[in-house]
């Protein structure tokens, strides 16, 4: 799927938000929430000790970026960041997940972190389309500004 979305056989809800010569990044199409993004590279690979040097070199600063875009939008407590490759036990396509989180979640949630995310995924809330769509061209202006005020 991840592959599929990429590269366009896959409806992606809000588009590709951003990419580097090695990665790209998306919307989440899953129910973890508006404004959690995947990076992922744009070549199969399925372990992290797979990745070509030129990868992890551009990884640490994207991630970066990524997670700097999302707080200047949402304001949350914190941002996970979370690199995932499986699916049904079978290695899939890496990526990293970076997701908001706010305290207030504690509410409705007993644990943080993958807790909160395991909780998510059992309650199988997909946000509105709209909404992502939304997320996607904010954070693509706020990436391009950040850029900007870096001298990228």
């Amino acid at each position: 799927m991840a592959c599929n979305l990429t590269n366009g056989k896959l409806d992606l809800p809000g588009g590709r938000i951003y990419e580097t010569a090695h990665w790209v990044v998306e919307h989440t199409v899953g129910p973890l929430g508006v404004g959690t993004l995947i990076v992922k590279p744009f070549r199969h690979c399925v372990h992290f000790w797979e990745l070509a040097d030129e990868e992890v070199v551009e990884l640490g600063p994207l991630l970066h970026l990524v997670e700097n875009a999302i707080h200047t939008i949402l304001k949350p407590d914190q941002i996970y960041i979370c690199q995932w490759s499986h699916g049904d036990w079978k290695p899939g396509h890496l990526h990293f997940v970076v997701q908001p989180s706010w305290n207030r979640l504690q509410k409705r949630h007993k644990l943080p972190g993958p807790f909160l995310q395991v909780d998510l995924f059992r309650a199988d809330k997909k946000p509105p389309r709209r909404e992502i769509e939304a997320f996607s061209r904010k954070v693509k202006a706020v990436i391009r500004s950040l850029e900007k005020g870096n001298g990228h």
